[in-house]
């Protein structure tokens, strides 16, 4: 594979996937590009990974959690995390990689996630599972972007990916065309759980592209909930709240 490989390269040679320069090696970004994305790190909120404005005061290292969080006595996401921050700078990655065909994304934002979700491996989860896109927009689009990411960290990870368990039931507005409120009413009954036995006890981890207001992630959370699930983690690629 590794002679395969250096041939592959010779004749195309690998490329940033955002400026289009030869790389040298098969690693997604050029220096500069990968310098331009704000990665999520330490300090952060421990339980929805929401970088901290004022950072200068806290500690790396230190469980800290943010206002919004103290406030939910049971939170249907025992942990959150995204790689990155969705911005001018990211959007492009997402947007090709959901919209434009551009599948080969999904090994190099599946790298990032596998890093950002360290937390998440060391509790031990049973199952990953996307969220899924109802049946008529998978038609038209041809694939599930998260599903995609959820088989490459299935593959570091040695973590089952299970695509089948947790469907979208309802075909509803596309959630970037609604408000915050909207959008939580938006997505009511829109997923089911159809393998109640595959999900019944386990620990799962949630994989999408974009985490925006969490709607969506909440939502598959509260349905695997009632369907037995014993806790539910959520990573994503990029977070557009900061």
């Amino acid at each position: 594979m590794g002679l395969w490989r250096a041939f592959i390269n010779i004749l195309l040679p690998p490329r940033c996937l955002k400026c289009g320069k030869v790389l040298s090696l098969q690693n997604g970004l050029c220096a500069e590009c990968f310098n331009k994305i704000v990665f999520i790190s330490e300090p952060h909120c421990h339980c929805c990974g929401r970088p901290f404005a004022d950072e200068m005061h806290l500690k790396s290292g230190v469980r800290h959690i943010c206002g919004n969080c103290l406030k939910e006595k049971r939170p249907l996401l025992v942990m959150r995390r995204s790689a990155f921050m969705y911005d001018d700078e990211s959007k492009n990655l997402i947007l090709d990689f959901k919209f434009k065909d551009k599948t080969f994304y999904a090994e190099t934002l599946a790298n990032m996630m596998f890093a950002a979700g360290k937390d998440i491996w060391d509790e031990k989860p049973d199952l990953l599972m996307p969220v899924p896109i109802y049946r008529l927009r998978l038609l038209k689009r041809r694939y599930n972007q998260a599903a995609l990411l959820a088989r490459y960290l299935a593959l570091k990870t040695e973590i089952k990916a299970d695509c089948e368990s947790l469907v979208r039931s309802e075909n509803t507005i596309p959630q970037v065309q609604l408000s915050g409120k909207a959008r939580r009413k938006n997505l009511q009954k829109a997923f089911a759980v159809a393998k109640v036995n595959a999900v019944k006890g386990k620990k799962i981890v949630l994989i999408d592209d974009v985490e925006t207001t969490g709607s969506t992630l909440k939502e598959c959370a509260k349905v695997l909930k009632k369907a037995g699930a014993a806790k539910i983690y959520a990573l994503t690629a990029a977070r557009a709240d900061g």
